[in-house]
């Protein structure tokens, strides 16, 4: 079983070679709205935008194939 130290360097190499990450600032005030709603569907914030993400982009597809 690997040691945490060694855990922990595969997951910074990971991220390093597979993982973007994306800035994203919002008003505080919408912050509190976005993780009401994440809460209320039992998903993290990250998995709830992630996934807003991926529905916009799948509609935003789907209209454009008319």
């Amino acid at each position: 079983m690997p040691t945490n130290e060694t855990k922990k360097q595969y997951d910074m190499q990971y991220a390093k070679d597979k993982l973007k990450r994306i800035p994203l600032n919002v008003q505080k005030e919408k912050y509190e709205e976005i993780k009401a709603a994440a809460k209320s569907v039992g998903e993290p914030i990250n998995g709830y935008i992630k996934k807003a993400i991926d529905e916009r982009i799948e509609r935003d597809a789907g209209g454009s194939k008319e």
